[in-house]
């Protein structure tokens, strides 16, 4: 299913707001997939446009159903577009595996936690660069 062309723009911009600045052209070269199409045209122009939700809350979920994952790399990214807008504190980011433990184990928790240790260092490399 083709989404119309106010809904892509609106999904990359909400892509943008979600991951930081530029992510969303990364979904440029797939544009005419079914499955990017869904996931800009309404994953994100829909739902993580949604103000039901806080962008923060959203990102809480989808930590903890990435958790579950074991996906270090997932982690990274949701926690970098986090860290970007200013979502979390470093002592929130410090509590969340502490958290997390008793639900996701700790194998998956380990993951969670060096996922928010490489966003922590991606946004301390930016800072460095002046970004």
């Amino acid at each position: 299913m083709k989404v119309d062309e106010a809904q892509w723009q609106k999904g990359l911009e909400v892509f943008d707001k979600v991951y930081g600045p530029g992510t969303s052209a990364m979904t440029l070269p797939f544009r005419d997939s079914a499955f990017n199409q869904e996931i800009v045209g309404n994953q994100f122009a829909n739902l993580w446009a949604s103000d039901i939700l806080s962008m923060r809350e959203k990102r809480l979920l989808v930590l903890g159903a990435t958790a579950m994952l074991g996906r270090a790399d997932l982690v990274e990214i949701q926690m970098n577009g986090a860290l970007i807008n200013g979502e979390f504190t470093d002592e929130e980011l410090d509590f969340m595996p502490l958290f997390i433990l008793f639900y996701a184990g700790a194998g998956n928790t380990t993951t969670v936690f060096r996922g928010i240790e490489a966003a922590k260092a991606r946004r301390a490399e930016r800072e460095a660069a002046g970004e």
